[in-house]
């Protein structure tokens, strides 16, 4: 298992080491390429002394990606979250590429950490083509720009919360409230929450890899809260501390149109199901123009936390 977390420090560096420092998303993304079908990189914490699972997975993407012919994209992961992962050593990523047909090609990479499984992905990639298409319109909600900067509102909260905005350096979020005025109808026993994300800096015009890697990234960031709406409120509604353990279990995704992940993605999420310590959640990516462009399911652990014996 691997933490679904706060978004990253800039100097969340390791002591056993000084990876590249975090001033922007491309540095979240970057690996070093050892040998053949093997890279390195390093992951900063979701929660202490464990690797941001959304992270884990880009950059495992990242990985199988840089084995692909150029022209051929992404168009499907599942990951499973093993291993909690170690923000204060690098994590080693080995790619073994499983088909290369005509159309698609097929990798599968496995995190690697003191000699044990972390994580693993199977990413499929193939040639465009075109076809009819058909899609889910977009909810009308409020645009990015009618809506605080939740940044601001944590590092109000304290010093102690201050290392939040610097979040700035790599992503922009927009938190639509639940009680929001016009928002689709909540159906009886699913959970739903409306974000708007993006990179915070420009990304590469020629690199569509980077913005689909910077997308698997920023759709960890908020699905397990989703998952657990039904037992705390997510904390840009919240003053208390967290009273629950929350951590990626699994996570698929299907990108089905072209898109760029510097600009606003509105991310649809809802969660119809929570029991056994587990809940499910899915959620839908949309262009400010309305176009369906990625779509995500996630399995996550919820635990709600014991209290402390006086």
């Amino acid at each position: 298992m691997v933490t679904a977390a706060t978004p990253p420090k800039p100097h969340d560096a390791p002591t056993e080491a000084s990876p590249t420092e975090i001033n922007g998303f491309d540095d979240l993304l970057r690996l070093d390429e050892i040998d053949q079908g093997l890279f390195r990189g390093w992951c900063h914490a979701g929660a202490p002394l464990r690797a941001f699972g959304g992270q884990v997975a880009a950059q495992a993407l990242v990985a199988a990606g840089r084995t692909v012919s150029p022209g051929r994209l992404v168009h499907s992961l599942h990951g499973y979250f093993m291993r909690p992962g170690d923000p204060r050593r690098p994590l080693v990523y080995e790619v073994e590429a499983l088909r290369d047909g005509g159309s698609y090609t097929t990798r599968r990479v496995t995190a690697i950490q003191r000699g044990e499984a972390v994580f693993t992905l199977s990413a499929s990639f193939k040639v465009p083509e075109e076809s009819p298409d058909r899609q889910r319109e977009i909810p009308e909600l409020p645009s990015p720009e009618d809506l605080p900067d939740p940044y601001a509102a944590w590092a109000a909260g304290g010093p102690e919360n201050y290392w939040g905005t610097t979040g700035r350096l790599t992503l922009d979020m927009r938190i639509i409230p639940r009680d929001q005025p016009g928002l689709p109808v909540e159906l009886p026993g699913v959970a739903q929450q409306f974000v708007w994300l993006k990179a915070a800096q420009p990304l590469p015009d020629d690199e569509p890899l980077m913005h689909v890697c910077a997308l698997a990234y920023l759709s960890d960031l908020t699905l397990a809260s989703t998952a657990a709406l039904h037992v705390q409120a997510p904390r840009a509604e919240r003053t208390e501390p967290s009273r629950i353990s929350l951590a990626s279990l699994d996570h698929a995704m299907w990108f089905h149109r072209p898109f760029r992940a510097d600009e606003w993605l509105l991310f649809a999420q809802r969660s119809p199901s929570s029991s056994d310590g587990r809940g499910l959640a899915q959620g839908e990516f949309y262009t400010r123009d309305g176009r369906l462009v990625a779509s995500v399911v996630q399995e996550a652990l919820i635990r709600v936390r014991r209290a402390k014996a006086e």
